[in-house]
């Protein structure tokens, strides 16, 4: 992801009603995100409770305790803007004859502790390309072709290729190439075991049919589809939780039973490539957020135009047992749980009020969310 400002017109989040709580595993990220009524009207109680021990913030847990500081991030990027003022979206864009070239780059973050915990290396290549080349769907561009940077103290050949069968996969979903990458072994450098990843997509879009949420206008609707569990980021404040619940990695995942915390955890991150193209020949679609680090105040105003406010309705989709249960053990307030997880959804779409049908009918799991009011910020109701 490119590093990337709030917008002058963001505001604070805005508590409203609580949403009612799935407690089906948010392992499956085409599960529909509702539950039965019965195990709807059990998760409102636990979730009043839990409102009224972390609304206030005290004594809970916040991504800052666990040592990401998202204000100082953003104080970086103003300062970065300074220097260069052409960054803020999910992608760069180059011109290229009639076209743009569309580029992004992340990593994975501290979700690779739990891989090297859990001694379980062949999924976070899905991690790794799903971060980049969900960043420049969000431009309409189809991702082209993928490189990778595998950094370790020592090469561990079994390791590295299941890591490289990752990125094969993630490549395989998002239709686009593994161009090939850098293997950089620094004695030293890394603990025993330990690696990190980057990686880099490069995507083209036609310059008529670039997405940039200029033709947002109030009265559109906003459409989510389903995440498949945290993706990858905030796993410094999951790992902060297990730390101080007492969770092991290896116990039976609270929200999901049949698994492990740990493999449940590790669920890749969906790519959301095919579904976004899917939309973008059907609809008009006039904005894509990409629900990563910032959670719903930091992402969705980075397309909505200035004078504009996207409006949420947290009744409108039950968010999975596993941020359910992160709040409760962590005793994390609201607002950052939005502030630092998807809560769920992964990706929006903004489409005109007369196209959401266009997009419900396309059997790709997309659920209504809310809709875009004259204001600014993030409408939490």
């Amino acid at each position: 992801m490119l590093l990337s400002a709030a917008l002058p017109h963001q505001a604070a989040l805005v508590q409203g009603p609580a949403p009612s709580p799935s407690t089906s595993s948010s392992t499956a990220a085409a599960a529909a995100p509702w539950a039965p009524a019965g195990v709807q009207q059990r998760h409102r109680r636990r979730r009043a409770a839990l409102r009224a021990s972390s609304s206030g913030g005290s004594g809970g847990l916040s991504y800052k305790d666990a040592g990401v500081d998202i204000d100082a991030g953003n104080e970086l990027v103003k300062r970065i803007q300074k220097l260069n003022p052409n960054i803020g979206g999910f992608s760069g864009m180059v011109p290229f004859g009639d076209s743009f070239l569309v580029a992004g780059t992340d990593g994975v973050g501290t979700k690779l502790k739990l891989a090297f915990d859990m001694n379980k290396h062949d999924t976070v290549g899905i991690d790794l390309v799903a971060m980049s080349v969900n960043d420049i769907v969000t431009s309409g561009a189809q991702p082209m072709f993928f490189l990778d940077y595998f950094a370790c103290g020592k090469l561990d050949v079994d390791t590295a290729e299941q890591v490289i069968k990752g990125i094969v996969e993630g490549c395989r979903q998002s239709d686009c190439q593994l161009l090939g990458g850098e293997t950089a072994e620094m004695p030293g450098f890394y603990s025993p075991g330990e690696y990190d990843l980057a990686g880099f997509a490069v995507g083209s879009v036609k310059k008529d049919a670039v997405i940039d949420g200029s033709r947002i206008q109030a009265g559109d609707a906003i459409l989510g589809l389903a995440s498949s569990g945290v993706h990858s980021n905030g796993f410094s404040l999951v790992r902060k939780v297990l730390e101080v619940s007492g969770t092991s990695l290896h116990d039976a995942a609270p929200w999901a039973p049949s698994t492990s915390v740990g493999l449940s955890l590790l669920t890749p991150t969906v790519i959301y490539v095919r579904d976004c193209m899917k939309m973008i020949g059907a609809a008009d679609v006039r904005g894509l957020v990409h629900m990563t680090g910032g959670g719903f105040p930091e992402n969705i105003p980075r397309v909505v135009p200035k004078g504009l406010a996207a409006r949420i309705r947290r009744s409108a989709w039950e968010v999975p047992a596993l941020f359910q249960w992160l709040q409760e053990a962590g005793k994390v307030p609201d607002s950052e749980m939005f502030r630092t997880f998807n809560m769920g959804v992964g990706m929006i779409i903004v489409v005109p009020r007369s196209e959401v049908d266009k997009v419900l009918g396309l059997g790709i799991g997309a659920f209504e969310l809310g809709e875009i009011v004259e204001g600014s910020g993030v409408e939490l109701v």
